[in-house]
C-alpha cells in the first residue's frame, strides 16, 4: 500500500521546519522527507573532515558548471540551519522594494513583514553579542573599520546557552552543535513536531513527482529501496537546488517558461591577513561583527569577518609544497573576512541528460565591479588592522543560493504566485529561497523563516 498523507514536505531546512511544525501543530496528517541522515548532538561527526563528507552535499562542495565558484548546502535533517552559523538579519527597504517592483507582490513591505519577523524571532532564541565575546579576529576587523570611518555592527545569531565562558569554540558548529544550543530547526521545530504526531522519513531522495488529480504521487529511494507516497498537498522546500531540480525533471517546465532562471547566489571572496601576533580566529565566538555601511549597501556589498577550521582553509588555495606549508603554519596568526556581492539574478538551473543538475553561474560586469569594489575596502581596513600581509583565495563561494522558482504575479515571468501555490497547481507550494524575486544583499536566513510562517498561516487557515 502506497502511504498517503494530508501533506508532505520534501526538506527540513528553515521553510520545510517551519512548516512541518505550523501544520502538525494545527492537527494535520504530515510527512516530513529529507535525504540527509537524522543526527543528534551526540552523533554529529567529531572532525571537520568527516563533518564535510556526512553532513553536505556533494561531499562537502558543489560546482557551477564552469567549476569556478563553489557551493555549500546541508544535507541532514535539519537543513543548512544545522552548518550555517544562524545569522538573522530582517530585510530593508531596499531589498523589499526591489522584490515588490519586479514581482508585483505587494506584501513584500516592512509593514507587512515586520510582524512575522517579530514572531520568528520571539520563537527562537536570538542572541546579539557583545563587546567581550568578540575574538581577536573580530576585533581586529572593528579596529580596521573604526581607523578608516567605515560602520560596523554586532551579529543576531540564533543561539541560546553557547558556553563561551567555559571554553567552547563555536567553530565546531559548522559541524553540527554538540550542545543543541544553535537554534537549527531540528531542535526548534522538528523534534517539536514529532511530539505532536510528525512522521520524518529521513535519507529519502525524492527524484520525482507527478500529479494525480486533486494530489500528487511521489517517486523516491531510500537506502537503495525504492519508495512511493501520495498527498492531497505537496509543500517544496528543499532549498534552490533540490526545489529547482526535482521540479525540472519531474517536468514541471514545460508549463513554467521562468523554472530554473533568475538564480542568484551572493558571490563571497575570502580575504585573509596575516599579522606578526597570535590570532587564535578559531577560538571562541568566532563570527560576530560585520559592516553596517549604508555607502557600502548603496555601492551592493558587505563584509563579514568569518573564519574556518585549517581543513576548509587549507582547501582554500591551490598552491602546493612548501608554499602551501609556509601559509599553513601561519594558521593561529591570521584573520580572515569576506566581501559578499549582491548579484544579479542573471543565473539558471537546468538539467543534463542524466538528470543531474547543471548550475549556469558566471559573474556579470556589475558583479565584477562590486567585489573589486569591496576588495579594495577590505584589503585597507586589514592593512589599518596591522596585517603585514593580505592573501586572497582564488576561489569564491555562493552560500546563499536563492531563486529559480522565484515568485510574482506573472506566469511567464515566475513560478510561485503570492499564495506560495505553483502557478496552474491547486495544491502545489513552494516555501524555501527559489521563490526570491531577486538577491537581497542580505542574510536570506530570517526572511526564509518569515515567509515560512506567512505560508503556514495561510495553510492552516485555509
Amino acid at each position: 500500500m502506497t502511504p498517503k498523507h494530508e501533506y508532505i514536505i520534501v526538506g527540513s531546512g528553515v521553510g520545510g521546519g517551519v512548516v512541518s511544525y505550523n501544520l502538525t501543530q494545527a492537527g494535520a496528517d504530515c510527512l516530513l522527507i529529507e535525504a540527509g541522515r537524522y543526527f543528534t548532538k551526540e552523533t554529529f561527526p567529531r572532525n571537520e573532515a568527516d563533518a564535510s563528507a556526512q553532513l553536505y552535499w556533494g561531499g562537502g562542495l558543489e560546482f557551477s558548471q564552469d567549476a569556478r565558484m563553489a557551493f555549500l548546502r546541508g544535507k541532514v535533517v535539519g537543513g543548512s540551519t544545522i552548518v550555517n552559523q544562524g545569522l538573522l538579519d530582517r530585510f530593508d527597504e531596499i531589498a523589499l522594494d526591489d522584490w515588490r517592483a519586479e514581482s508585483g507582490v505587494d506584501f513584500f513591505t516592512l509593514e507587512a513583514m515586520n510582524p512575522y519577523y517579530d514572531r520568528i524571532e520571539d520563537f527562537l532564541a536570538v542572541h546579539i553579542f557583545e563587546e567581550q565575546e568578540c575574538n581577536r579576529n573580530a576585533q581586529l576587523f572593528v579596529k580596521g573599520c573604526e581607523t578608516l570611518g567605515y560602520e560596523w555592527h554586532f551579529l543576531h545569531r540564533a543561539q541560546s546557552d553557547c558556553a563561551f565562558e567555559r571554553g567552547n569554540d563555536c567553530i565546531a558548529c559548522l559541524g553540527g552543535c554538540h550542545r543543541d544550543s544553535k537554534q537549527s530547526t531540528l531542535i526548534t521545530y522538528i523534534r517539536q513536531a514529532e511530539k505532536l504526531g510528525l512522521t520524518v522519513q529521513a535519507e529519502t531522495i525524492v527524484e520525482r513527482v507527478e500529479p494525480l488529480g486533486e494530489g500528487f504521487r511521489l517517486y523516491a529511494t531510500s537506502n537503495g529501496q525504492r519508495k512511493e507516497f501520495e498527498c492531497r498537498n505537496l509543500i517544496l522546500a528543499g532549498g534552490t537546488f533540490g526545489t529547482n531540480q526535482l521540479m525540472l525533471r519531474s517536468g514541471f517546465g514545460i508549463n513554467l517558461p521562468a523554472l530554473g532562471k533568475y538564480f542568484s547566489t551572493h558571490p563571497q571572496f575570502m580575504y585573509f591577513g596575516i599579522y606578526d601576533e597570535e590570532i587564535n580566529a578559531h577560538k571562541g565566538m568566532f563570527q560576530t561583527v560585520a559592516s553596517k555601511d549604508s555607502r557600502f549597501r548603496q555601492r551592493g556589498f558587505k563584509l563579514e569577518n568569518v573564519f574556518a577550521g585549517p581543513v576548509s582553509i587549507a582547501l582554500l588555495f591551490n598552491g602546493y609544497g612548501v608554499d602551501h606549508e609556509e601559509f599553513m603554519r601561519d594558521y593561529t596568526r591570521i584573520t580572515c573576512a569576506e566581501v559578499a556581492v549582491r548579484d544579479e539574478n542573471a543565473g539558471e538551473l537546468v538539467l543534463n541528460k542524466k538528470g543531474k543538475l547543471i548550475i549556469e553561474k558566471l559573474l556579470t560586469d556589475q558583479d565584477r565591479l562590486r567585489m573589486q569594489d569591496g576588495a579594495g575596502v577590505l584589503k585597507e581596513i586589514l592593512a589599518a588592522s596591522g596585517a603585514k600581509r593580505v592573501v586572497e583565495s582564488p576561489y569564491f563561494f555562493g552560500l546563499h543560493m536563492m531563486g529559480g522558482c522565484r515568485m510574482g504575479t506573472d506566469p511567464q515571468s515566475s513560478v510561485v504566485n503570492p499564495e506560495f501555490k505553483v502557478h496552474g497547481y491547486k495544491n502545489l507550494y513552494i516555501g524555501d529561497a527559489s521563490l526570491f524575486p531577486n538577491a537581497p544583499g542580505i542574510n536570506p536566513s530570517l526572511t526564509i523563516f518569515a515567509l515560512a510562517q506567512r505560508l503556514s498561516d495561510q495553510l492552516v487557515g485555509s
